[in-house]
């Protein structure tokens, strides 16, 4: 009996000593996206590579159990802001990513952020919140809206174009995107033109443009509004009679709707899929491999947040309670990026190369994005001197 009882107490000991590391209770993340309607696999893109990184390490970042809490925004800023309430008051969250179009970053950035929980943004980046209203709370793993445009538009200039017309939907992304492209491109522009953001039939549009003749036209156009473009652009004939030159356009998510009617069209960005190096070749094959599709630039950025998550979890033991210390250990952003080197800024968006790319057809004739040039390099965004933070 005696033999016994010390090996209660002895097992008993262990089981106390071993205690606070298997039964660490899981880190709550929120995840909000576009995950229905025309704009869906945008986000549904971002959710399926920022869990890609989740499943690979066993349910965990950092080390450490994480619970994801998925939730569809349904490209409402109303719903979203419900969803924030929910998911920091009712489920208690430290972390909330995703947020996947401006709008909606705009609506909940402010709520989310005051409340001092981290907002890691894998694809929206308004003006305002690399700006005056940048928070100490707020990491981007994408770009500050403007860049993708200031791409496009420094090869625009540097090929010596003078006369373009703009085409963005009508919301804040638009406007930046836009302002984005005249910052780099010096002559004023031919037109702008700004759909509403539920346009599907975009004729009146292209027959406008027509009209304007211009050299070639810029056009934002995310998502669902991207397919529908480029498709009734190539059957109006506009394709090869008027370059496209693009953001967010002719991107993953759209290519393989688009097909044939989408190639030549020039699209600028931070990333892509032919990118040389050991992170973004894994990246590609794995996502590849689970989701029998090439990976978009949202769920590149994605993946990266999952990343630079999973460095700063590791880098506080899972104490992400301890908000000094952990907005320290995303700050360092101490990972390899599928683009290579990562470093934020004073306001915590991405110092970054800025890339142009081609639509082509891969070895398997399916759609896909071309590096072409790098106009852009060591870019910093255009409002970083607006931003009180050091």
């Amino acid at each position: 009996m005696l033999r016994r009882s010390l090996m209660a107490v002895a097992a008993a000991s262990a089981c106390f000593i071993a205690a606070p590391i298997s039964a660490q209770a899981p880190i709550k993340i929120g995840f909000i996206a576009e995950l229905s309607g025309p704009q869906g696999p945008l986000g549904q893109d971002q959710y399926d590579a920022f869990m890609l990184v989740v499943e690979q390490n066993g349910g965990r970042l950092g080390g450490v159990p994480v619970q994801v809490l998925r939730e569809d925004s349904q490209l409402k800023p109303d719903v979203a802001v419900q969803l924030v309430d929910k998911l920091i008051e009712r489920d208690r969250v430290p972390i909330i990513t995703g947020v996947t179009f401006s709008n909606v970053m705009m609506a909940i950035h402010k709520k989310i952020t005051e409340k001092e929980v981290f907002l890691i943004g894998s694809n929206a980046g308004p003006s305002p919140i690399a700006g005056a209203q940048c928070s100490p709370f707020f990491f981007s793993t994408s770009w500050q809206n403007d860049q993708q445009a200031e791409v496009v538009g420094k090869y625009a200039e540097d090929r010596g174009l003078k006369r373009i017309v703009a085409l963005a939907p009508n919301y804040q992304a638009g406007k930046d995107f836009v302002a984005g492209f005249k910052r780099y491109f010096k002559t004023p522009l031919a037109g702008e033109f700004y759909p509403a953001l539920s346009t599907q039939d975009f004729s009146a549009e292209i027959a406008q443009i027509a009209a304007t003749n211009p050299q070639a036209v810029f056009a934002f156009m995310p998502g669902g509004l991207g397919i529908n473009f480029v498709k009734q652009w190539n059957q109006a004939g506009m394709r090869g009679k008027i370059p496209l030159l693009t953001t967010s356009t002719t991107d993953g998510i759209g290519l393989p709707a688009m097909g044939d009617a989408a190639l030549g069209v020039v699209s600028g960005t931070f990333w892509g899929p032919d990118f040389n190096n050991p992170v973004n070749q894994k990246f590609v094959r794995d996502f590849e491999a689970k989701h029998k599709r090439i990976p978009s630039q949202y769920a590149a950025q994605a993946y990266d947040s999952a990343l630079l998550l999973d460095s700063a979890i590791r880098k506080v033991a899972g104490k992400v309670e301890d908000k000094v210390a952990f907005r320290a250990a995303l700050k360092a952003a101490d990972f390899q990026s599928v683009r290579g080197g990562f470093k934020f800024n004073t306001n915590n968006f991405p110092i970054q190369d800025l890339h142009m790319f081609e639509a082509i057809k891969d070895a398997q004739g399916r759609m896909t994005l071309k590096t072409i040039a790098t106009p852009l390099k060591a870019d910093q965004d255009a409002y970083v001197d607006r931003c009180p933070l050091k």
